[in-house]
């Protein structure tokens, strides 16, 4: 496998004593050696998101000497952070995480330099931001931005290092079209319906498994940059950390893929935005200063929050009725079609999709409550606790 470093791109590169001592366990493995050592230095990783999966990225890839890092993210550290993101720490909650990410790298390494990108990866940003790295890292946590880095990565040539994580489960693969491996699209086409697929926020993530997926992650980055081993490219490894199982599936490109198919149909990059919108075309939706007004009025309704029963006895509105998204079809007998229905979730995506199977089924007096139970506590009800 060829290095993405070039010999011109690295010869200039020198090692101090103190990097020398620094690499010193590199230096020793005939793969890497000095002139691996170089490669590293001369390299420029581009990582999107400072969360879960960024956070052990950067710190290795830091730690190995990697030149340059890019780092794409506009969040703050928040409490709910600090059980996997261990780039920040408890003194961070409220700094933009592009801050102490930057502080928490200096002291692996003051030798890496850090560029910092304070936004949202977009459409119009994309490729600019892009241009001086080698290879993309993707560490988001949404649709928008997964299929973006996809798209941004292929139409770029350059190799995107995918990871994703859900409560016990992890995926790592390598999509890189030009390399002769399939892209993200290639796997999945378009993105899931709104709510099919709960966020690590609503469905929770095991605090170790980010560590586990990010570290594989830099160590596929690592070995491009290098030019040893074997990629993952065209293979997707998935991880069950409960039942402590790597299994191996072998990917093809589609021919027929939008973007780097034969006959691709997206030559520019373009956000989708429609997968991952909360508010759904052609569904009623109340706000909670709404919903509020109604539970201060008598006149009867049901209240449905379909969160999983973990999240609810964290924290919910007492006059509701329990039933979760993924058992609603089954049990929607309980429910009285005549009935007017007000669906909740967390954040209005579970309740979207919840709204489309009662509408399918025949309720046609119910809505959704946008923002979810997230809005009613920032809104009308601080002492109710969401995570």
């Amino acid at each position: 496998m060829p290095s993405l470093i070039s010999q011109d791109r690295y010869a200039d590169q020198c090692l101090s004593r103190e990097e020398k001592q620094r690499y010193a366990r590199h230096l020793t493995i005939p793969d890497v050696g000095i002139e691996g050592q170089k490669r590293l230095k001369a390299a420029k990783v581009l990582c999107v998101g400072a969360g879960g999966l960024g956070s052990p990225v950067m710190m290795y890839l830091a730690a190995a000497g990697i030149g340059e890092i890019g780092l794409v993210d506009f969040d703050r550290v928040e409490f709910s952070n600090l059980q996997r993101q261990l780039l920040h720490d408890t003194e961070d909650v409220g700094r933009l995480k592009t801050e102490s990410a930057t502080e928490r790298i200096s002291h692996i390494n003051p030798g890496v330099k850090v560029t910092t990108y304070e936004e949202a990866l977009t459409s119009e940003n994309a490729e600019a931001i892009s241009e001086p790295y080698d290879l993309i890292i993707d560490g988001s946590d949404n649709f928008t931005t997964r299929y973006l880095t996809n798209d941004l990565a292929t139409l770029t040539g350059k190799p995107n290092i995918y990871g994703s994580i859900y409560r016990f489960e992890g995926q790592v693969s390598v999509f890189a079209s030009h390399l002769g491996g399939p892209c993200y699209r290639c796997l999945f086409p378009e993105p899931p319906e709104p709510g099919q697929i709960p966020s690590c926020a609503e469905g929770g993530v095991l605090g170790v498994l980010p560590g586990i997926v990010g570290c594989l992650q830099a160590n596929e980055a690592i070995k491009l940059i290098l030019g040893i081993g074997d990629s993952l490219v065209g293979r997707l490894l998935h991880f069950d950390a409960l039942a402590f199982r790597f299994r191996e599936i072998k990917l093809r490109r589609d021919s027929e893929c939008a973007v780097c198919g034969d006959r691709a149909t997206i030559k520019e990059l373009k956000e989708i935005t429609f997968a991952c919108n909360m508010s759904t075309p052609n569904l009623l939706e109340i706000d909670v200063q709404q919903l509020k007004t109604r539970l201060d009025q008598p006149s009867p309704f049901i209240l449905l929050d379909v969160r999983e029963p973990s999240e609810i006895e964290i924290g919910n509105i007492e006059q509701s009725i329990f039933i979760p998204l993924g058992d609603l079809s089954e049990r929607i007998g309980e429910l009285d079609p005549g009935a007017e229905i007000v669906v909740l979730c967390k954040t209005g995506g579970r309740s979207a999709k919840a709204l489309s199977i009662l509408n399918e089924s025949g309720f046609t007096n119910a809505c959704h409550v946008k923002g979810g139970i997230s809005a009613w506590a920032e809104d009308i009800d601080s002492t109710i606790e969401v995570l």
